[in-house]
């Protein structure tokens, strides 16, 4: 793991618990900083009210207290010290917040079966998957030690990169390593002839997922499963049957990876998973 600060978006909700006591277990664990940041949206009356800064100031000070109170029996001290409250719309201050501080990862709590990321709501989780440039991990369990780690991959350009930075974050916690392919079925085309081999599909991707395995340091000792179906179903499917601590999956790969990072897919899988899902940017193929 890299030397740069792990970035924890909190607040005072027990989604913020999850990302703060998630956030600080992940930092220990890699001997780097933890910094945990939270957003306000400034009021509109901060515009009008000639004692704004008053204002401004008891505003600050009330979310900060709210936020220690609600998670200061979750992590040390020494957390709560680099807690810092930042104006702006919270994608925004996530992004500004790693830009700052050269964050390699963004942590935030999610709720199973509700919006998945409550910090940030609605469409604005999508957007902040999209534009977020380093992994982003949505705390869904109160799970401090990864032991497990399944990694979703769809074999396109982002595979490699992808299982090689959730190796790297596995070894943190000296965690199992799955590697799942999911194949998906081609749509059945009516009055066309043309049989689609499904049975040929999954021993190809079997045959291409051990050889990328193969080339990962230690590779030999990872599990590796090929199935067919939906995505989001399948992942959270295996997820479920192997008792998944993580998945991992990779947000800019070519095939159905990059699909299902997109639009409401986002949330069937988020809210799918019986775990926390770490998101790895990928942006185009691999140098030589």
């Amino acid at each position: 793991m890299r030397r740069q600060p792990v970035i924890v978006g909190v607040d005072a909700s027990p989604a913020g618990v999850l990302a703060a006591t998630t956030g600080w277990a992940v930092s220990f664990a890699g001997d780097v900083p933890c910094r945990l940041v939270h957003a306000i949206r400034p009021p509109s009356a901060l515009a009008v009210d000639p004692e704004s800064s008053a204002l401004l100031d008891g505003l600050l000070a009330k979310s900060r207290a709210e936020i220690i109170e609600t998670i200061r029996h979750h992590v040390p001290p020494e957390a709560l010290d680099e807690l810092e409250i930042r104006l702006g719309n919270p994608t925004w201050v996530l992004r500004q917040a790693v830009a700052d501080a050269s964050a390699h990862l963004v942590v935030l709590g999610g709720k199973h079966h509700a919006a998945p990321i409550r910090w940030f709501g609605g469409s604005t989780a999508h957007h902040a998957v999209r534009t977020i440039d380093v992994p982003l991990l949505v705390v869904a369990a109160p799970v401090t030690r990864f032991m497990r780690v399944l990694v979703a991959t769809d074999l396109s350009d982002a595979a490699l990169p992808t299982l090689e930075q959730a190796c790297e974050f596995a070894a943190l916690f000296d965690a199992a390593v799955k590697v799942l392919t999911v194949v998906e079925p081609m749509p059945s085309i009516p009055d066309v002839g043309v049989q689609i081999d499904m049975s040929a599909q999954l021993l190809t991707a079997e045959q291409e997922t051990r050889a990328l395995v193969t080339r990962l340091e230690d590779g030999e000792h990872m599990e590796v499963s090929v199935e067919s179906g939906s995505p989001a179903r399948t992942i959270a499917d295996e997820a479920a049957a192997w008792d998944a601590d993580l998945v991992v999956v990779g947000s800019h790969g070519k095939g159905w990876v990059d699909r299902v990072l997109l639009g409401s897919t986002t949330e069937r899988l988020l809210n799918r998973l019986p775990c926390s899902t770490l998101v790895i940017p990928v942006h185009g193929p691999p140098a030589d």
